[in-house]
């Protein structure tokens, strides 16, 4: 039944994709299309409207579409195939690859699922979704919808702005928190000075009875030593061989990073994750 149920829905996305088609025509980028959909309902107007120009200015500005979608059930669906088939058969992305990013919220089964698709599979490496869910997902949970979604605008815009140096965020180079650093070097310094004034007091307590003096030759007690001759002997040698490291991103702590894909029920290629909040 549930695939019967499934073939039937791909057969109405597809039919509404054809008639939208032959009635309007494909539209020339996904300008055209609401990036944000909140079937759900759980945004208040104002909320809904700074979102959705939000979106709109990081899409143009980057040629590269950032979706929100929320609904109130998956329809026996899985979260990944709902998000992949809801971006494919509604014309999202922009240019040849159809590039861009969808996160889906479906509240009866408090799924939330991220789609990649074209460069999105690049700028959201596995490693980069974790690190963006990981920041949106708390809000979920509480209710704030309007921070979680806000925060996932955020970080699209960062991800995408990072990719387009040619090093997007992955594995072993994701974003460092401003307030983490800050609060590190804080303490580091903390103890720093802690160390030195402990270390300080030691030396200066041992020192009680020592005067400094003018001449070096004040420190050496009279007629004690007599240097006459002076030669460097080397009784042993050591030498340390190590292998050097491999340069093979593929090995990197059995993690190659990158992105994991998949084919939807379009055949369209999408990289994505997903979860419970």
């Amino acid at each position: 039944m549930r695939t019967l149920n499934q073939r039937i829905r791909t057969v109405f996305l597809v039919f509404v994709f054809f008639c939208a088609f032959f009635l309007f025509g494909i539209p020339s980028s996904a300008a055209d299309l609401p990036r944000l959909v909140d079937q759900a309902d759980l945004l208040t107007d104002s909320e809904e409207s700074a979102l959705s120009d939000r979106l709109d200015e990081i899409s143009e500005r980057h040629q590269f579409d950032v979706v929100v979608v929320t609904v109130d059930s998956l329809e026996g669906e899985t979260a990944v195939v709902y998000a992949d088939d809801f971006y494919d058969y509604n014309g999202y992305g922009f240019g040849d690859e159809r590039d861009g990013i969808l996160l889906l919220i479906s509240m009866e089964e408090r799924d939330w699922c991220i789609s990649t698709t074209g460069y999105g599979i690049t700028a959201f490496t596995d490693a980069g979704q974790a690190y963006i869910s990981e920041r949106f997902v708390t809000d979920l949970s509480v209710g704030d919808y309007a921070a979680a979604f806000t925060n996932f605008a955020v970080l699209c815009d960062a991800f995408i702005t990072q990719a387009d140096t040619g090093e997007p965020y992955d594995i072993d180079h994701l974003p460092q928190e401003p307030f983490d650093l800050v609060w590190n070097l804080a303490v580091a310094l903390i103890i720093a000075f802690v160390i030195s004034l402990i270390v300080t007091g030691i030396m200066r307590g041992q020192l009680k009875t020592v005067h400094s003096q003018s001449e070096a030759d004040n420190y050496i007690k009279q007629g004690s030593m007599h240097l006459t001759r002076k030669n460097d002997l080397y009784l042993y040698r050591h030498v340390d061989r190590r292998k050097k490291a491999e340069n093979n991103s593929s090995t990197r702590s059995g993690n190659p990073g990158g992105s994991q894909t998949h084919k939807s029920s379009s055949g369209t290629t999408h990289g994505g994750s997903s979860g419970k909040f």
